[in-house]
């Protein structure tokens, strides 16, 4: 996989560089609430402006339906990175239309432009090769070069993603180049313990990386609504608390062979429980209460690991090597259910193992309650990415960068 230090010292200077990005970012009514993914391509796309290139960034952001949608405009995203840089950002209100033609024939040396949302094309997701490739083919004329650094998006075989690398020369930038390495010490060059916190709400999204951490994992640490699942699978009641019901025999065969293959899996000996959802908008205080991981009641739901199992796992982390985290613990975007989700990142930081947050929701959560990034190993941009690496998948993004 070339480099972009390789782009740089071959020279780029008057140079279209197609830089893609993930500036998926959360928005609430227009405004940016985390603006994490943004930073990390800050490094590529400021190498590339002070080499003298004309650096054409482009990203997705949100589920478009492959038509202009004004509440997934990059236009905040754009103008975020204008102010990270210090300089004015150029914007095209398309993705290769008229204004990113005129956007990108305007730009000088060591200027930058962002494109409009590239899902509002049907051909950057199409399942159709012709469409998506037809898509590519416009991207390209508005570049001489590729470079890869959209690591949340690496797992998809989009048309910026997959196709577009096929016809330019292309590199992988600093942030796809960080990723694969930290991935790498988390398959090829593991010290050990290695434990893996694994959480979020469905079990099913996390079925895969499981079964492969079943045979590499020294322990695994469950939580999140997922949980549940693994509980019911016990025989344990779970009340109303979020159950896939269909996992079950999937989940139970997880347990006979993680006891089989020497893996502790660790489970919650208490959750925090109530008799509804908590209030996400207003922060209104809930009716939290602790019981035995074994005793929720049937007309109660969980919603997140008790105050036992914080101090359980946060000694299950204390003594790893390495840690990979994806996944909050609780629903921590409320104050009544976030200690869990803090307890696991604070046992991260205390551990002096080499720790990694792998993206999605658990960087958010990282972010959003106030700890310092820079006290864990790594912070991933890639949720999805991440775990289908781990998974031992061919990631399509990858694949174009490495042809």
């Amino acid at each position: 996989m070339k480099t972009i230090d390789e782009l740089l010292a071959e020279g780029v200077a008057g140079k279209r560089v197609f830089v893609r990005a993930d500036l998926n970012v959360p928005l609430d009514s227009g405004t940016i609430t985390d603006d994490g993914r943004i930073r990390a391509v800050l490094p590529t796309v400021k190498a590339l402006a002070d080499a003298g290139a004309k650096v054409v960034v482009a990203s997705h952001l949100g589920r478009p339906k492959g038509a202009p949608d004004p509440a997934f405009s990059l236009a905040p995203a754009a103008d975020r990175l204008g102010e990270l840089l210090g300089s004015a950002v150029a914007f095209a209100t398309d993705t290769v239309g008229e204004s990113a033609a005129a956007t990108v024939a305007g730009l000088a040396d060591g200027q930058v432009a962002v494109l409009e949302n590239l899902r509002f094309n049907a051909g950057e997701t199409s399942k159709d090769d012709a469409e998506r490739g037809a898509f590519a083919d416009r991207l390209a004329e508005l570049a001489d070069l590729y470079v890869g650094d959209g690591f949340g998006a690496v797992h998809r075989g989009h048309a910026s993603v997959f196709d577009l690398p096929a016809r330019l020369p292309h590199a992988a930038g600093y942030l796809i180049a960080t990723e694969v390495g930290v991935l790498k010490k988390l398959t090829e060059d593991v010290k050990r313990p290695y434990v893996v916190a694994l959480g979020g709400s469905k079990v099913s999204d996390k079925l895969a990386v499981i079964d492969q951490l079943l045979g590499k994992a020294d322990r695994l640490l469950i939580g999140g609504g997922m949980l549940f699942t693994f509980l019911k699978a016990k025989g344990y009641e779970v009340g109303t608390s979020l159950l896939q019901e269909d996992q079950l025999p999937v989940v139970q065969e997880y347990i006979e062979r993680a006891e089989k293959n020497g893996v502790e899996l660790v489970l919650p000996v208490d959750v925090l429980t109530s008799t509804e959802f908590p209030d996400l908008k207003t922060k209104a205080p809930g009716n939290p209460h602790t019981v035995a991981a074994d005793a929720i009641p049937a007309d109660e739901l969980g919603l997140d690991i008790g105050p036992e199992t914080r101090k359980l796992y946060a000694s299950k982390l204390a003594d790893a090597g390495t840690v990979f985290w994806n996944g909050p613990m609780g629903v921590f975007e409320h104050p009544d259910y976030a200690e869990g989700t803090k307890a696991v990142a604070q046992a991260l930081i205390d551990s002096p193992a080499f720790t990694v947050v792998g993206g999605g929701d658990s960087a958010a959560a990282v972010r959003l309650l106030g700890f310092d990034e820079n006290a864990f190993g790594h912070i991933s941009t890639g949720g999805g990415a991440s775990l289908e690496y781990l998974e031992g998948k061919t990631l399509p993004g990858l694949a174009a960068l490495e042809g």
